[in-house]
């Protein structure tokens, strides 16, 4: 069993930026792929960014540029940095543990190969 714990969700003003991290709780094997996903109200879910246990990392097309995924291994924890934030950014991001296989082209966006889920941080962004 995995738990996932998000933070660093906040409220900013458009043109901040913001550090997300997901502490992982439990074994977690070597072969991996870990995701942010996100939900804005009224909208699916959608896919952020992936990267491998080797450090290959993915990102959604519309994401590349502001979005950067790592990770610190010996920490367990997964990070998201997110600059220039927009208010379209305002959503609940969620990270998500593959723990059975490598992130897999783009297979990971629609998150569901990932079977371990957080609860979420908010991020609100004003204009």
């Amino acid at each position: 069993q995995v738990l996932l714990v998000e933070s660093g969700g906040g409220s900013v003003q458009a043109g901040g930026s913001l550090r997300l991290s997901c502490a992982a709780f439990g074994y977690i094997p070597s072969t991996n792929c870990m995701g942010w996903f996100r939900q804005a109200p009224g909208k699916e879910r959608e896919g952020v960014a992936a990267i491998d246990s080797d450090g290959s990392t993915s990102y959604a097309d519309s994401m590349k540029g502001r979005f950067t995924i790592s990770q610190d291994n010996a920490k367990n924890t997964l990070y998201l940095q997110i600059n220039s934030l927009k208010p379209e950014d305002t959503a609940m991001y969620y990270c998500a543990a593959n723990l059975a296989s490598y992130c897999s082209g783009g297979g990971w966006y629609e998150g569901r190969a990932f079977g371990y889920w957080g609860q979420g941080t908010q991020v609100t962004v004003s204009s």
